[in-house]
């Protein structure tokens, strides 16, 4: 396992809409493993492939409070999402140094294939269901800050650029 870099904004994989995986095979798993070192190194929730740098529709998220329960997703999509929101101050290692409140539906179902290579439909809430939709709009090219008014968003994108010159 090995903590990889995450590729700073506004790189355009990040942007881009990630390849479907077709197969859970031992590169893919070596792919999750690396992704778990890494959320937990940061520390985060969640981390697509995308975020360092792999074009695959691979996601890995974990709001336990001891960690070491990570939901390792392939391909994931949301199925059904609450009309209930919930509000979250969210970040992306990929573009440090700010954060921005999010309102996301507060629990939602997930279909992914899993780490045996299954098929499963698996129900999120509060934090894991954001840190999930947040997985999931990264793997569609989308980041947290598109959910804000284009001013905001622009002001967020300026923020950080300072602090990384800092």
């Amino acid at each position: 396992m090995t903590v990889r870099l995450c590729i700073p904004y506004p790189a355009a994989i990040l942007r881009s809409k990630a390849a479907d995986v077709t197969e859970i095979t031992d590169e893919v798993r070596a792919i999750w493993a690396d992704m778990i070192e890494t959320m937990d190194a940061m520390p985060g929730y969640g981390l697509a492939a995308v975020q360092i740098g792999i074009p695959l529709r691979l996601a890995v998220v974990d709001c336990s409070d001891a960690r070491g329960q990570a939901v390792r997703m392939a391909n994931p999509e949301v199925l059904h999402a609450s009309g209930q929101l919930r509000e979250h101050d969210e970040a992306s290692p990929n573009l440090p140094g700010v954060s921005a409140v999010i309102k996301r539906p507060r629990a939602v179902t997930v279909r992914f294939l899993n780490a045996d290579g299954q098929i499963e439909d698996r129900d999120f809430v509060n934090l894991w269901a954001t840190s999930a939709q947040h997985q999931i709009d990264h793997l569609a090219g989308k980041m947290y800050f598109d959910h804000l008014s284009l001013l905001k968003r622009k002001m967020l994108i300026a923020k950080s650029d300072k602090w990384r010159k800092r």
